[in-house]
Parts: structure tokens; sequence; C-alpha cells
């Protein structure tokens, strides 16, 4: 399983990527409340989140990374202080992280995937 198809079976599922153009069509881009989602989903796979960018009407508005804060990729005190700081900012930000998967978690969901094939 390559990590674009798992981040959309498994942490953008259900959630609506508001990229309209305005961007490469390979980021996603999500409002507040989805994108708090995927930051939960990102906190339970264990999933590294290398930099957020929001937006603001198709605009750049800022990006934060996670050697700012001197954290790791997997560490969500970075990426949800972050979160938190452009939500108080700004309203109508629009969403979009660097995400790295491990090839561990790929290799499980394939393995997964494998079983349900052979059944």
């Amino acid at each position: 399983m390559e990590q674009a198809e798992f981040l959309e079976k498994h942490v953008f599922l259900g959630l609506e990527n508001r990229n309209d153009g305005f961007d490469d069509s390979e980021n996603y881009y999500f409002s507040q409340d989805d994108f708090e989602q995927v930051l939960e989903k990102a906190e339970y796979f264990g999933i590294g989140i290398y930099k957020i960018t929001p937006r603001l009407n198709g605009e750049a508005y800022d990006t934060a990374v996670h050697e700012t804060f001197k954290k790791k990729a997997t560490d969500p005190k970075w990426y949800k202080k972050a979160f938190l700081t452009y939500t108080h900012r700004e309203e109508g930000l629009l969403y979009a992280a660097t995400y790295k998967v491990s090839g561990k978690l790929l290799a499980r969901y394939s393995a997964d995937k494998n079983e349900e094939e052979v059944s």
C-alpha cells in the first residue's frame, strides 16, 4: 500500500477535500473541523506531520514546521499547538499538511488487505 492510498482510506475517509484547484491536486485541504479529525487520526496511527500549510481564500497564509517547535514530526504536541494557534488567529482557514506514514504501518495494512483478498 502506498502512502497516498493509506491516507485516503484511513485518514481522509469521509472528509471533504476543499482544494478546488488553487494548489496542486495532490494536496488535500480541509476545513478547520475536518483538519482537527485529520490530526486526531494522525496521532492515533503515529503518522508524522512535517508541515502544516493553512490558506485563506486560496492564498498562502503561513506555514508551521515541526523543527520550529523542536519536536519530532510524530509528536502531536507540535501540530496541535500550531493548529490551535491558527484557529485563534484567523477564521475560515483551510489546512493542508505534509505527512509521513511509516513503512511498518503501510506494510501492516497491506498485509491486512492481502489477507482479506485471500479470504
